[in-house]
């Protein structure tokens, strides 16, 4: 609930066990809930480990992206676009979204990359298939840049390419389909 007022929900009652929630009474007697030190720590933990995760995807999203400009094309993230699948429409967010650099339509030949530097966000990402579709409505091609060692070229569907980004460099393990 807002403004702190308890609602001894089964969370509410997991913290206040493990002392990461304190109950105070007010001078009227109401009672409101309080993060403790210790739930401060356990925030502040979590948003460390969190944004290590995001900061090595975010540094790999960064390095792909700049590839795709040192290729002579033009790439977006953090682009939110509607894709067309089966009956629907998806909202697709791809990691990169990149074209060449051209005004002829025609010649645009659009690229998605998906970037994975942990191996239970790939498997997650894996099994939507809807997902998938949508990149690849979007792009010619759809690939999967994965971080070294946390998958094999035959985990990820055969429609889509797979890069392997390693501490050298970024590799073709194998090339997608192209449109058609």
């Amino acid at each position: 609930r807002s403004a702190g007022w308890p609602c001894h929900d089964a969370l509410e009652i997991e913290l206040l066990a493990a002392g990461l929630l304190e109950r105070l009474r007010g001078p009227l007697g109401h009672e409101t809930v309080r993060v403790t030190d210790a739930g401060i720590a356990v925030l502040a933990e979590t948003l460390a480990k969190n944004r290590a995760r995001r900061d090595a995807h975010e540094l790999l999203v960064e390095r792909v992206a700049r590839e795709m400009t040192r290729a002579g094309r033009l790439a977006w993230r953090g682009l939110a676009v509607r894709a067309r699948v089966d009956a629907g429409w998806v909202m697709a967010m791809p990691d990169v979204f990149s074209i060449r650099h051209t005004t002829v339509e025609a010649y645009a030949e659009p690229i998605v990359h998906e970037v994975k530097v942990q191996r239970a966000d790939l498997l997650a990402d894996l099994r939507r298939a809807s997902k998938r579709q949508a990149y690849l409505e979007l792009g010619g091609e759809c690939w999967y840049v994965i971080k070294e060692g946390i998958a094999h070229a035959d985990e990820i569907p055969a429609e889509c390419g797979v890069l392997i980004a390693s501490a050298v460099g970024l590799s073709v393990e194998r090339p997608a389909r192209g449109p058609g």
